[in-house]
Order: structure tokens, then sequence, then C-alpha cells
């Protein structure tokens, strides 16, 4: 192996490691690869991920062992234009998503990505979730214009699949260091019911269940209802609710629920869907910090690659995957936060502990000149 190359064990956080390592330009050996399972290797869907990084640059390696349970990636120069990819109907199209939303800045042309298989399912997040939460956190770093959108063409629900989603982003290898301490108040919440080879009413019945627990703290919530046909609704039925709390200072907080894919666990009442998506929304809000969840890891990548300026973002409490992110950041860009945990003043009205992460950016630029 290369002088400047990482080695890891084992298949979890598979993502963080092939995007840090596409971004950093340091090479990156993972071994073990559920070496000891039935089926060893690695599964269709990271195989997927890979032929997808490899679209988006130009000149990476990847080699793999006969078995699959050993990975080697040089990583090759991040280029973007226009990408088709089918991904693999074992996760979801936010799987691919959430990498590309972390690439997409840095490339050396627009990205153009049309991503098909499954948009909505229970496991990771769904577009809507990531178009109205992740797209507005990149657009506080700076990274806006008018060609960056992200738009559901086609609905796919798990297992069949069939949806379709375009992704488009300008180049900003400069990203704006950013102040996020104070969330501020929930002022208003907006959502999205969506459902396909279901009845329509089924939207209905969602919105109807989830009001009935928001309305008793917020009179402004709007949430749509969105039943698509025909060739626009993919090739398994299925329901969901996304809903996102908007506060003062222009912070998204977001929960989300998918009913259990056909032929898949116990089927779900729309009714308890809509009210467990409630509760979910208010348990994020309880968490509080300027980013939700499913955002953390985003949001810590933006500040490590920004402009060599203090970034300072208040979080809830960090997730098991953010941790590990972190730890991923130290080893591939030798950058550590500073983190600050703050106590709640008053139980019932602040929520739980906060979290303050303080870092200051490398640059993308300095880290492109040393390493290509």
């Amino acid at each position: 192996m290369a002088s400047n190359g990482l080695m890891y064990d084992g298949c979890n956080f598979f993502r963080q490691r092939l995007v840090l390592s596409t971004l950093s330009g340091k090479n990156v050996k993972i071994k073990n690869i559920r070496s000891r399972d039935d089926e060893p290797g690695l599964r269709d869907f990271e195989a997927s991920f890979i032929r997808l990084l490899d679209k988006v640059t130009n000149g990476s390696r990847i080699e793999i062992n006969q078995t699959g349970t050993v990975l080697f990636y040089q990583p090759g120069l991040l280029y973007g234009g226009s990408v088709e990819h089918d991904c693999n109907p074992q996760r979801s199209v936010g799987y691919y998503l959430e990498a590309l939303l972390m690439l997409a800045p840095f490339m050396k042309t627009p990205l153009k990505a049309t991503l098909r298989g499954v948009t909505n399912d229970p496991t990771d997040p769904t577009v809507d979730l990531l178009k109205s939460t992740a797209v507005p956190l990149m657009k506080k770093f700076g990274i806006d214009g008018e060609a960056f959108d992200l738009k559901v063409v086609k609905r796919g629900m798990a297992p069949g699949g069939g949806g379709e989603v375009v992704f488009t982003c300008p180049v900003h290898k400069t990203i704006r260091p950013v102040q996020l301490i104070e969330p501020g108040k929930i002022k208003r919440i907006r959502g999205v019911a969506y459902s396909v080879r279901v009845s329509p009413q089924m939207g209905n019945r969602i919105v109807e269940s989830a009001r009935s627990i928001l309305n008793q703290f917020l009179p402004d919530i709007y949430i749509y209802t969105d039943h698509m046909k025909g060739a626009n609704s993919g090739k398994s039925p299925g329901f969901g609710l996304t809903l996102v709390a908007e506060t003062l200072n222009g912070c998204f907080l977001s929960a989300e629920m998918s009913s259990t894919p056909q032929g898949q666990g116990d089927p779900v009442l729309p009714e308890d869907l809509g009210r467990n998506c409630a509760k979910l929304l208010l348990e994020e809000v309880y968490r509080g910090g300027c980013v939700d969840s499913s955002n953390q890891s985003l949001a810590l990548l933006l500040m490590t690659l920004g402009q060599q300026d203090v970034s300072k973002v208040l979080l809830g409490p960090l997730s098991p995957y953010t941790i590990e992110f972190l730890r991923h950041i130290r080893d591939f860009f030798q950058v550590m936060f500073k983190v600050e945990v703050q106590k709640p003043l008053d139980d019932e009205r602040k929520g739980g502990d906060k979290v303050l992460m303080t870092c200051v950016g490398v640059g993308y630029s300095n880290i492109s000149k040393t390493v290509k």
C-alpha cells in the first residue's frame, strides 16, 4: 500500500470511509468485510455504491479480492458531469444521495445525477427528507445557485422500486464558515404525505392523525398529500409521511416514517403511522440543535472543508454514526473538533443536552493542491 493510505477492518461505516477517501485523496484498504458470515464479502448495494463513485470520479482504482472480503480504493479526481445510475433496490436512493451531497460541491464540473430505484423505504433517509433539510443546510454554507436542486420525477416504494430522482449541483470549491449556535423557536411545520398504488384516501388519513397531535402545540401546520399514478408510481404499493419543523432562525428539524414494504413484516395502519411520525418530530425538537440527527455528519464535513476560519454549530445529542464520522475526519484530514456539552437550564422547556461543535476549516482547495 502507498504511504498515505489508511487501513480499516469490517463493513461498518463503508460509505464514510470511501467518501472521505475521495475528498482527501488518501488510499483506503478495508479488510475482513463480513468474513465470518455465511455469505462473506460485499453486498450488492455496496458494489452498486462503488460503481457510482467510479462514475463521478476520473482515474479511481478499485481492487476487490475474489471473495469480496478485501477492498482497496485509490481515489481519482472528482469529475462530476452528467451521470445516470440504477441503484440497487436493497437500499433506497437516499443511501446513495447522502454521499453525493457530500461530494457534489467539490466536483470539477457541475453534477447532474439521475438515480433510479427505491425512493422511499423505512431504512434510509427518503428523498423528501433530504430535499427539505439537507438542501437548506448546504445553502447556509454558501452552496447555492439556480442549478442546485433535488427533484422526485417518479416515486418508487420498497421492495420493487421504479422511482427516479434528479439531483443537480453547481461547483463550489470554497465553503463559507458558519455560526449556527441559536436554533430559535419552532414557527411552522410542513410535511408531505405520499402514497403510491394504494387508495388516495390513505394520504388524508395520515394527515388527519398527524395533525391531531401537532395541533396541540402549533397552529401553522400544512401537510401536502402527494399521490402519484400510473408510470410515476413505481412498482410496489406503499405510503409514508415526512415532517419538517422550521425555526425562527431558519433551522430545519425533521422526522419521517414509511409503511412496511410489501411482503415484509406486519402491515401498518396510516393512522398509527401519522401519529408515530408526529411523535418522532416532537422527539427531534426535544433533542434540539440547529441541525437534525440525519444531517449532523453533512454539517461537520462542510465545517471541516470550509475556509480557514472558525465555524460553530450547535447539535443535539450526537448519534453513533456521527461519533464515528468524527473519528474518520480525524484520520483523513487530521482535524479535531472542540466539543462543549451545554446542560439545559430548565429540563421541561429546553430539552436534553446540546453539543457545541467548533472547528477551523482546512479548505478543500488546499487539500486538492497537495494531493492531486
